[in-house]
């Protein structure tokens, strides 16, 4: 019954809920930051259907669930910026990262670097508007916090890719351990020391997961973890 309405990709919905987080505590939790996340799972489950109908051309598979999650945005979407106009000004900044995925879900090349960093962009835009609606004006800390957000889920696809799509690339496992050194170096001179623990446990992951021979399940339950020890880092460093 859930075919065609429920994602297949479980990362996507660290994506959908941590940057979400990091602005929401950042600023202070209202009442409206659950229309928020309506809304934003709402779009989200639209453009998956959205996507998916573009890359196979099937309407009558995801045709149902067009409908039934743009009836139910559409509402949602316009009590929210009726309530919430400072909301405006981030609407335009998704499209042209929504037009990357459109690019190369038609192309039906949806792993591509590209378009999941463009993925990783768009779902890290939520900060803004979490720390938007709970009234957050210090807007160097929101960009901080943005930026981490893509800095993580960058390192993520990396990861991710050497654990599946290029698990035996040598070159592309090498690229992932710079990266992830790369983000502890940055993170040092840019960051509260808070996030540098945190930071070189997933160094660590980026170095001996690949070589560890872990499961599809181990791997699952592993990033489980790495996320709950990001999103607590970051939540306890900038929110408390």
């Amino acid at each position: 019954m859930s075919r065609g309405f429920l994602p297949r990709q479980h990362g996507a919905w660290a994506m959908l809920l941590i940057p979400f987080l990091f602005g929401m505590f950042a600023a202070k939790p209202v009442w409206q930051h659950a229309l928020l996340f309506l809304g934003w799972l709402l779009a989200y489950l639209f453009v998956y259907a959205f996507l998916q109908w573009v890359r196979t051309g099937q309407i009558r598979l995801y045709g149902r669930p067009l409908l039934l999650y743009g009836a139910l945005l559409m509402p949602t979407g316009a009590a929210l910026l009726w309530l919430e106009p400072g909301l405006w000004p981030l609407v335009p900044l998704f499209i042209p990262l929504f037009l990357v995925n459109c690019y190369y879900a038609r192309r039906n090349r949806e792993r591509s670097l590209l378009n999941d960093l463009a993925a990783v962009v768009q779902f890290s835009l939520i900060v803004f508007a979490a720390y938007e609606l709970g009234g957050g004006s210090d807007w160097r800390l929101a960009a901080a916090l943005f930026a981490f957000s893509v800095l993580y889920f960058t390192g993520s696809v990396f990861y991710v890719k050497t654990m599946i799509r290029e698990k035996h690339n040598v070159k592309y496992y090498w690229v992932s351990v710079g990266y992830h050194l790369a983000l502890l170096a940055l993170a040092a001179i840019c960051y509260p020391p808070g996030l540098l623990l945190p930071l070189a446990v997933l160094l660590v992951r980026a170095i001996w997961s690949p070589r560890a021979k872990l499961t599809v399940k181990q791997s699952g339950m592993l990033e489980i973890a790495y996320s709950l020890l990001i999103t607590c880092s970051v939540l306890l460093v900038y929110a408390v």
